[in-house]
């Protein structure tokens, strides 16, 4: 009989985080752990407002599955019995967790996936005027890889890509616009984007604006993030968007993800791996598919005061994959 137990945690933000939909201090985070009663398996997900998901409906998701974990279910049923989102992720990634410890191999050799190795991964750049996001930028010297947040109201997003460009000449640079471009004015961004040498724009329109996509020039490849959650989201994104953005928090954990990313590589498109601002106790699954991203985004933890012991840490400009003490 398995044992449930959630949590909700808060976890400091090193300065603010700022995107178009606003700022925050602190990751609230959810983990599960699953016991068998000598071992346990923990998961963690981040809640997401746009997504209609909070703490306190994500716990309740969580325990409500209380019932079913003690009669038995297993990672394949709960697939059918709870919908894509936070709450599944935190549970899915716990039953990998508990597998692992229970059989003594790592996830990345019970799934048949390769060892994780150490990864470029993008680092965010938070929303502010040009002139500060070009300081940052300048301040994030030890990343070759630059995300920057925009969408802000003030058409100043031109500036703030042309700014970061030139505080960091050599960096690769990708941008998100979380839905907060307008369609009018989203092929002249795209342009400028182009020019300034930037790799990927993720989610210029509102999610329900999607068919716009199909009449603006791509000069720049656009990225489907709030756009697509699971595997069967994917095909009515062709011929809007030239990549995707898989986050385990949008497709219920590992398990979709795995399906997801393979589908979507399967379709044509460019694969991000992102996060959500997150522990290492997050980062480690998604850890396992970076091999197959052609853009990988997992830098949640580096923006917290501090992590989880036996977390993701700096390596030559790389992130290193996080302990099996820790998860996997």
């Amino acid at each position: 009989m398995l044992k449930l137990l959630a949590l909700a945690e808060k976890w400091p933000i090193s300065g603010d985080f700022v995107i178009s939909r606003g700022a925050k201090k602190s990751a609230h985070v959810v983990v599960a752990e699953i016991s068998d009663g000598k071992v346990s398996g923990r998961g963690e997900c981040v809640p997401y407002n746009r997504y209609g998901e909070t703490v306190k409906s994500v716990l309740e998701q969580i325990q409500a599955m209380e019932g079913a974990l003690a009669e038995g279910i297993d990672r394949a049923a709960l697939q059918d019995l709870m919908p894509a989102g936070a709450a599944r992720n935190a549970l899915d990634c716990a039953f990998f967790d508990l597998w692992a410890k229970q059989t003594g191999q790592s996830v990345a050799e019970l799934v048949g996936l390769p060892a994780p190795a150490p990864q470029e991964t993008a680092f965010t750049i938070s929303l502010g005027s040009p002139d500060a996001m070009a300081v940052a930028a300048q301040a994030a010297g030890q990343y070759g890889f630059l995300k920057l947040k925009l969408g802000a109201e003030d058409d100043q997003d031109a500036a703030r890509m042309l700014s970061v460009r030139a505080a960091r000449p050599g960096a690769r640079l990708v941008a998100d616009a979380n839905e907060a471009w307008r369609a009018d004015d989203c092929a002249r961004l795209l342009g400028i984007a182009h020019d300034a040498g930037f790799e990927l724009i993720e989610q210029p329109l509102p999610q329900d604006e999607d068919a716009l996509l199909v009449d603006i020039d791509h000069p720049v490849p656009v990225c489907a993030d709030e756009s697509v959650h699971k595997t069967s989201d994917l095909k009515a994104l062709r011929n809007r968007y030239d990549a995707v953005n898989i986050k385990l928090d949008k497709t219920g954990g590992l398990t979709e993800a795995i399906t997801a990313v393979k589908a979507a590589k399967d379709l044509g498109f460019g694969v991000m791996l992102g996060c959500m601002v997150c522990t290492s106790l997050s980062i480690a699954p998604a850890f396992l598919l970076s091999h197959l991203a052609d853009w990988v985004d997992l830098d949640g933890p580096l923006l917290l005061e501090k992590d989880r012991p036996g977390g993701i840490r700096l390596d030559g400009g790389k992130i290193a994959p996080v302990s099996r003490e820790l998860w996997g």
